[in-house]
C-alpha cells in the first residue's frame, strides 16, 4: 500500500481509526483460548468486526514475541490474513526497533520483506544511524515511519535532539515521517 492509496482509504471511509492487536492471553474470552493458535483466532474475530470501520492495524510485537515462536507464528498468520483478506488495510509494525545501523538494517529487512508490513515504529534514542536503514532500506515501498519521542523520559534532551537532527539530515530519505508522543 502507498501513499495514494492509504489517504484513499481514510477519504472513502471518512476515518483515521487504527486498531491495535496487543492480544492479550489473560484478556480474550475463554473460549478462544480452546482454539489451537488463540492469539490468531482473537486476532482474526477482530479484524473481522472493525475491518469496515477502520484504514490501518497496527500489531504490538511484545504481545507476540512473549510466547517465542507460537507467537511469531501467530504474528505472521496475521500480517497474511489481512494481506489476504483486506488487502487495503494499512499494516503497521508497533515494534519500536531501534539500533545499531546494521542490526537495524536486519529489523529493516525483516518487517518489509520478509512480513511485507507497510510501516514500522522505531525509537530514535541511539541516533541517527538507528533509523536511518528503516528510512532508505532498498527493498521498502511503504508509507512512513513512525518515530516513538517520549517526551517524559529523563533523556528528552537527547531525544529532542535526535528528532531534530533527523528532520534536518531527511533529505535522502524515501518517505515521510510521523512523530509519536508518549508522555
Amino acid at each position: 500500500m502507498n501513499k495514494q492509496q492509504l489517504i484513499e482509504q481514510i477519504k472513502t471511509k471518512e476515518s483515521f481509526l487504527c486498531v491495535g492487536l496487543d492480544t492479550d492471553l489473560k484478556k480474550i474470552p475463554q473460549h478462544l483460548l480452546k482454539e489451537e493458535d488463540p492469539i490468531f483466532a482473537f486476532n482474526k474475530a477482530i479484524i473481522d468486526a472493525t475491518a469496515p470501520y477502520c484504514v490501518s492495524y497496527k500489531p504490538n510485537l511484545a504481545f507476540y514475541e512473549a510466547f517465542g515462536v507460537k507467537g511469531m507464528i501467530s504474528f505472521e498468520k496475521t500480517v497474511k490474513y489481512l494481506q489476504e483478506n483486506y488487502p487495503n488495510h494499512f499494516i503497521i509494525a508497533d515494534a519500536k526497533r531501534g539500533d545499531i545501523g546494521n542490526t537495524s538494517a536486519m529489523y529493516a529487512r525483516t518487517f518489509f520483506e520478509e512480513y511485507g508490513i507497510h510501516s514500522i515504529t522505531v525509537a530514535p534514542y541511539m541516533g541517527e544511524d538507528s533509523v536511518s536503514p528503516f528510512l532508505t532500506y532498498e527493498g521498502f515501498a511503504g508509507t512512513a515511519i513512525g518515530f516513538i519521542s517520549l517526551f517524559s523520559y529523563l533523556g528528552v534532551s537527547v531525544a529532542g535532539k535526535v528528532c531534530g537532527d533527523l528532520a534536518q539530515s531527511s533529505g535522502g530519505w524515501r518517505l515521510p515521517i510521523i512523530v509519536m508522543v508518549a508522555t
